[in-house]
């Protein structure tokens, strides 16, 4: 059950990293939440199976750790890759 406080705290963090990352406007709002709860989520998982208990701190530290590191660099990526893509298409198209 505690599963659910570590996909909730990657999701908060995936909100907060989509509207302080640039370019919201290329990207979906619920894109990055969802990146951040399923990092939040496999971190979690990983390391339970990894023999960590509900008493460790490392649990709980990648709860808040993982998110950020994964969502922003995902986010900035997706990003960049829409607007090369919206480019290249207004060039095909001869949009101007």
């Amino acid at each position: 059950m505690q599963i659910l406080l570590a996909l909730l705290v990657g999701a908060l963090i995936g909100v907060g990293v989509h509207f302080s990352a640039a370019g919201r406007d290329t990207r979906g709002p619920v894109l990055a939440p969802m990146v951040g709860a399923v990092s939040a989520g496999l971190a979690w998982t990983i390391l339970t199976w990894a023999g960590l208990g509900l008493d460790s701190p490392w649990l709980w530290l990648s709860a808040l750790v993982v998110p950020p590191a994964v969502t922003y660099p995902a986010v900035i990526l997706l990003t960049r890759l829409r607007r090369r893509h919206d480019a290249d298409e207004r060039v095909r198209l001869r949009i101007g």
